[in-house]
């Protein structure tokens, strides 16, 4: 995917109006976001999570269009994982909701929420280290009968390195080529939501633009994507909309465009 990617600016029709003015600050931003966008597949409403009794999030909003592209970023120890980590269950649920397709789903383990058209690959630990690729790819499928096998050819028309090292160990591959297995076996359920988080953490700089290239044509093809990001210039150039959490809270929600071109978003949380 080149760099001329161009996307929907009224993507959930919950952007600023043209010619608004952004300085009456995070109020402004939240206020942006706080409508249900009718075409939503994902709500979070107020949320309050954390591990245990450790609570990270509060009252954090987030909303992602069928279909949509959207971004979290932040700084460190934002709360942006964990973020990602409650949809797919995996944090303590303190309080508020979280809606996938209009049902309630805060308090289902991941097993029944993969069932449900989610599916999520994280940033650590997200391959089988001593199966081969193949044997990777298959246990993504591992909720049904048998492994789909158009599915299994969709993924290596996708990632086609995949195809050509299907026998070799997974844990013997590239970072690169690890996190497309990942990813990889996340699409083998064909989910109508994709949560990555950090898929360009630790990639060579060479690998970062493929990465995000082979994010967005996942995109185009119409699944849904959240993604949590480092690198948030590059994330946000991209996406349809994003949001910056700033110590478990949201800080700033708009399209990415109009985070990116945000004075107060670039200088405290873009560098600049």
């Amino acid at each position: 995917m080149s760099d001329e990617r161009v996307r929907p600016q009224t993507a959930t029709g919950d952007a600023q109006p043209a010619g608004e003015s952004s300085d009456e600050g995070v109020s402004a931003h939240r206020d942006a976001i706080a409508a249900t966008p009718e075409s939503s597949i994902l709500q979070v409403r107020d949320l309050d999570a954390g591990y245990g009794d450790l609570q990270i999030l509060e009252d954090v909003d987030l909303d992602v269009g069928d279909g949509e592209y959207v971004t979290i970023v932040g700084p460190n120890g934002a709360g942006k994982s964990t973020v990602m980590k409650s949809v797919f269950g995996l944090t303590t649920y303190m309080s508020g909701a979280i809606r996938f397709k209009g049902e309630e789903i805060q308090q289902e383990p991941p097993e029944r929420i993969i069932h449900k058209g989610i599916n999520y690959v994280p940033q650590n630990d997200n391959i089988f280290p001593n199966l081969s690729v193949e044997e990777n790819l298959e246990m993504g499928a591992y909720i049904l009968d048998e492994v789909p096998q158009d599915r299994l050819r969709e993924v290596y028309e996708r990632f086609p390195i995949l195809e050509e090292r299907k026998d070799q160990r997974a844990g013997s591959m590239s970072g690169g080529q690890r996190q497309m297995v990942a990813m990889g076996r996340a699409l083998m359920l064909d989910p109508d939501l994709l949560l990555l988080d950090e898929p360009s953490a630790g990639l060579a700089p060479d690998l970062v633009t493929d990465m995000f290239d082979r994010i967005d044509r996942i995109n185009d093809d119409g699944t849904a994507v959240l993604m949590v990001e480092q690198n948030a210039k590059e994330a946000l150039r991209r996406c349809d909309r994003g949001y910056v959490l700033a110590q478990g809270q949201n800080s700033y929600a708009d399209t990415g465009d109009r985070l990116l071109a945000d004075d107060d978003v670039r200088q405290q949380f873009l560098g600049g």
